[in-house]
């Protein structure tokens, strides 16, 4: 049941990435785009965390923390160009 469940979890993650990644291919606005991206990353590590989980390795949470620092990272400085123009002050 609980193998079912998993594989169940990473396809509708899998289809998830798929829809982010159109709307990040028709998202009108730059805002959408940074906002997309942002989903991206927090699917990206939940499918990492199940991938980890499915295959009894733990090298993946390593990498799904990894993942969410650099998500993160990347948001706010997207956010930052799009208000000021400019990233370091």
């Amino acid at each position: 049941m609980l193998n079912f469940a998993l594989w169940l979890s990473i396809l509708m993650f899998s289809a998830s990435l798929g829809l982010c990644i159109y709307r990040m291919l028709i998202g009108p606005d730059i805002v959408d785009r940074i906002l997309t991206l942002d989903t991206m990353s927090v699917n990206a590590m939940a499918l990492i965390i199940l991938l980890g989980i499915q295959l009894n390795s733990q090298l993946f949470f390593e990498a799904a923390m990894l993942i969410a620092m650099m998500g993160f990272i990347g948001t706010v400085s997207l956010c930052k160009f799009q208000l000021r123009g400019n990233i370091i002050e």
